[in-house]
């Protein structure tokens, strides 16, 4: 198996460094995810712009969470679930929806459900989603603006979830007690 390295501030290639100055102002640490990233600065800078633009959009900061974590339950990212179950917690998301989230069953609130399974098709379609769906999600109250705005938060998520899944990106000590794996019998 190919090892990659966990780079840190001061090994971190030089266009690396400045990108963890401000992981770490926002997060008090380099994630490890983050840390892997720098060996291509590039994507850690890519994946940081898309980060701080998903956080920009008219999408509340819990339905943010529901577009992550459904994309990382559907990418079968252990590492970003965990990660964003810890989140999710932080934010005050209702527990029930967290829980649902990470069972890949119905969430209890009806809007959240709607976004929920949107974003699950846009996954699990590749962005192939029927015309009924798209305007089912426009039903439930979602603009136009909020069906792209979802393909930014997806997009978003295969930069980590498939980051996560090539270099075997260790939890970090703070998501721990969150650490996840797909249900048995739950279809991706």
């Amino acid at each position: 198996m190919t090892q990659f390295t966990a780079y840190t501030a001061d090994t971190a290639p030089a266009a690396a460094r400045p990108i963890f100055e401000g992981v770490q102002a926002a997060f008090g640490f380099v994630p490890n995810l983050q840390s892997y990233m720098a060996e291509s600065p590039e994507l850690l800078a890519g994946y940081t712009a898309l980060w701080d633009l998903f956080s920009k959009t008219t999408l509340t900061p819990h339905e943010q969470q529901v577009v992550y974590l459904t994309s990382n339950f559907e990418n079968e990212c252990h590492y970003c679930m965990a990660g964003h179950t810890t989140l999710a917690k932080l934010q005050k998301m209702e527990t029930a929806v967290i829980e649902a989230l990470r069972a890949g069953t119905p969430l209890p609130d009806a809007r959240l459900e709607a976004l929920h399974r949107f974003a699950t098709l846009v996954v699990r379609q590749r962005g192939w989603v029927a015309d009924a769906d798209v305007d089912a999600f426009l039903a439930a109250g979602f603009t136009r603006q909020n069906v792209l705005d979802v393909i930014l938060g997806v997009a978003t998520k295969v930069m980590s979830n498939y980051t996560n899944h090539i270099v075997h990106t260790p939890l970090d000590g703070f998501m721990k007690g969150n650490a996840w794996s797909k249900p048995v019998g739950v279809a991706a």
